[in-house]
Order: structure tokens, then sequence, then C-alpha cells
């Protein structure tokens, strides 16, 4: 038995046959089920070493081989194992309180596999071309077939497929790189090309227009999922390159541009949020605020740099999964999220209308919630490096914080004496309930995080060393 069969054809499969359930209930089961035992057995399980029960022993090679090319995934991929699939079991188990259970599951599960391959794939390049498998793969599931495509979701197309012959090239030129170091315009070159390509992979400013299009075309639980684990998948794939060449990671303009994108993007984020009237509009610009904070993270030359990336993740991951669940809950008149539709949801789905507000809040590092702490340690490890970025780290973070006050005062807002009753079905209280207490537990107790985080930074041999 090789690890890629048990992370990444395993999901595959079970996402396909899938597709022949139709309760909402148990295709949610299966998929969060599924996830679930898959982060297990990477936590309990060793790869590459011999595990025995009783009279019987047991070892997961590291490695398979398909169509000629090496899948791999070793003992220190195994700490990412367990965020993906924990996280994406979360997503999974969510699915049924959102009702998009037989919509997300099966594509959700073949996305996921197809993204853990664009990880153990040799050579790593072929990852560019997973990672494009897996945006085609998300296209019917973000439109079925009876639905005309919007525009949010061509232009996202467009832009995730240009990234794949930018970045393909980009590492045909620094194999050369590496023959001929001293070559400056083939170096410059190969940089700008893999600069390209991950600016239109993490949508970088100005290429995230499709965002918020794609959140008032799509469901936002659907579109939240994408936007949590592409960017992550595709921030682990950039931090390989930076792992992998040396010239790249002990580069100080390189890195200071990382930062500067990453502040451009939590700023013009945080604006944009500020005078947001659509909550689903409001979400995709926080999103985009997160990529910025991830981006300023990976550019601290300190080796906490490292580690910040992987702090992000799980209250990212969390928070996203709250705030899509509870903006699929909330109904309104006419459809929409607008704040005029909105105006005192709160006394009629006080529960989702809650989660909303946490989840915001926790996005703009508000203490005792999950985005507090991984937001206060970038805020230090950037003022001891340049206070000017700091300053304006705190402007993106105003910018977070005005359109959350702003959407809780038009959710709490009376609307002709609406009495107070929670609409919410049992399964959606039970999902918001332990979303909101987990996001108190990772604000207050960040530490349970840490036998996985201390870790995770081992998959890179020499990045943040």
């Amino acid at each position: 038995m090789s690890a890629p069969l048990i992370w990444i054809f395993t999901p595959m499969i079970i996402g396909g046959l899938s597709f022949l359930f139709f309760r909402e209930r148990t295709v949610a089961a299966i998929g969060g089920t599924t996830s679930l035992i898959l982060a297990g057995i990477a936590l309990i399980i060793p790869i590459d070493e011999a595990l025995k029960i009783g009279p019987i022993s047991l070892k997961i090679a590291s490695s398979a081989i398909l169509f000629g090319r090496s899948l791999v995934l070793t003992p220190a991929n195994a700490p990412l194992l367990v965020l993906v699939f924990g996280m994406s079991a979360l997503w999974f188990f969510g699915t049924e309180a959102a009702g998009v259970a037989r919509q997300l599951v099966p594509y959700g599960l073949i996305v996921t596999a197809l993204l853990v391959a664009s990880i153990a794939v040799q050579p790593f390049l072929f990852a560019a071309l997973l990672i494009e498998m897996a945006v085609l793969v998300s296209v019917p599931l973000l439109s079925p077939p009876d639905q005309k495509p919007g525009r949010g979701l061509i232009r996202y197309l467009i832009y995730q497929t240009l990234a794949m012959p930018f970045i393909l090239f980009a590492g045909w030129q620094l194999a050369g790189v590496e023959a001929s170091p001293g070559d400056l315009a083939l170096t410059v070159q190969s940089t700008a090309l893999l600069g390209l390509g991950f600016v239109f992979l993490l949508a970088i400013f100005p290429l995230y227009s499709w965002i918020p299009q794609l959140m008032e075309e799509s469901s936002p639980y659907v579109v939240g999922f994408l936007l949590w684990i592409l960017p992550t998948i595709a921030a682990i794939f950039g931090m390989g390159f930076l792992d992998r060449y040396a010239w790249l990671r002990n580069s100080p303009s390189l890195m200071s541009g990382v930062q500067v994108i990453g502040l451009v993007m939590l700023v013009t984020g945080g604006l944009w949020a500020a005078f947001q009237r659509d909550v689903g509009r409001l979400m995709a610009y926080n999103t985009v605020s997160e990529t910025g904070f991830i981006l300023l993270a990976i550019g601290l030359t300190a080796s906490a740099g490292t580690d910040l990336v992987f702090l992000f993740l799980i209250p990212r991951g969390l928070g996203l999964a709250i705030w899509a669940l509870s903006l699929s809950i909330l109904k309104t008149d006419d459809g929409t999220h607008h704040f005029k539709s909105m105006q005192g949801l709160a006394r009629t789905y006080p529960i989702a209308s809650g989660g909303l507000t946490l989840a915001a809040l926790s996005t703009t590092g508000l203490p005792l919630l999950a985005g507090f702490p991984p937001r206060l340690a970038l805020w230090e490890g950037l003022a001891h490096e340049d206070l000017t970025m700091a300053i304006w780290f705190l402007v993106g973070l105003l910018g977070l914080l005005t359109g959350a006050v702003r959407m809780m005062a038009v959710l709490v807002t009376e609307k002709e004496e609406t009495p107070w009753n929670s609409k919410e079905t049992w399964v959606q209280r039970a999902m918001l309930g332990l979303g909101m207490i987990g996001l108190f537990v990772l604000g207050i107790f960040p530490q349970v995080l840490r036998p996985l985080l201390d870790k995770l930074p081992l998959m890179f041999q020499h990045l943040g060393r």
C-alpha cells in the first residue's frame, strides 16, 4: 500500500462514487467521514515505517509511479495531509447545513485529491498542470450545466489557466539558471515569468476582480471552499520554489517585493471592504486580504516567516467556513445579500448572524478570536523590519473592521418590529455553534495547534532555517 493510493486515489474514487447518492445528508456524511479518516490515518500511521498490530505488519510506502511520473508523499508531508483533510472534513460536514452537499462533496473530493497530488508529483513543475486540472474540475461545481456561466467564472478560468504556461516556462528557465548562475539576464527573465504566474494563480492586485463577481454568481459555500483550498495549496507550491532555489529565497529584493504585494492586497482589500454594501462582496474582499496576510508572512526573511504562514492556515479555513455557511443560511426576500435586504436578519437568524459577525471580526484580528494570534505575530515581525509597513498593516485592518461593524449594524437594526425567532435548523445551529466555539478556542488557547504547526515547516529542507 502506498501513500499516493491512500491520499490521492482514494478520495478521487470516493468522490466519483458519491455522484451516485441523492440524499444530502448521506453525501455530506460520505465526504466528511472520508476526509476525517484520511486525516486520522496521516496523524496516526507513519509513512515509510513498519507498524505492527499484533501479528499484522503494515507499511505505507511513500511513492508510486503514474504515467512515468513519481508521486511522493514523505513523512514530512503527513502534517500537511492532516491539515488539508481535517479542514476538508469540516467543510464537507457543513455541506448539509448549507444545502450544497450533492454539489460540493463529489467535486470537492476530486479537487482536494488533485491538489494533494500537486504537492506530491515529481518533477515538481508538473504541479502546475495538476492545479490547472483542479481548476477545470471546479468549473461544473461553480456553474451547473443548466446555468449560463457568469463573468466571474469566465475570468476565474482565464486567469487561473494563464498562470500555468508562465509557471511552466519559468521552471524550464530556472533549470538553466541552476546550470549558469551567473547569467543575470536569464535570472531576471525566469523571476519575472514566475512572478507573473503567481500573480494570476493567487489573484494578486489588480487581478482579483473575479472573486467578488463569483460570490454573486455561485453558492457562497462552494466559492468559500475554493477560496480556502486553492490559495492554500498555491502558497505552499510557491514556497516550494523558494525552498528549491537558494538564489530566490536569499534575494532581498524578491522578498521585499512579496511583502509589498502582500501589503497592497491587504490595504486594497480592507479599503474595498469598508465601503461594500453587499455581504457576499464583503466576504470576497476579506479573502483578498487573507491572501495578503499569507504573502506578508512569506516575505518575512526571519525564520518565523515560514512558521507564520502555517499559523494563518487553520484560523483562515475555519473563519471562511463559518462565514460561508452563515451566508448560505441567511435567506432574503430578493435572494441577494445586499445590506437593504439583510436589515434586521439577526432577529430571525440570530445564530447565522452571530457566525457571520464573529467570522468577520476574526479576520480583522479581534482579540480572543482565532485570527488574533497570527495577526499579532505578523504585525510584530513587520514592526521589527519596517515601521511604515506596520502602520499600513493597521490601515488594512481598520478597513476590514469598518466593513465588519457596518455589516453588524445592518443585521441588528430593527425592521418593522420583527419578533425574535430562530429559523435555523438544528443541523445549522450545531455546525455554527461548534465553529464559533472553535474561533474562541483557537483565539484563547492558540497553543493547541502547536504540535501540528511545529511539524509543518519540516516539509521544506531549506526555507526558514
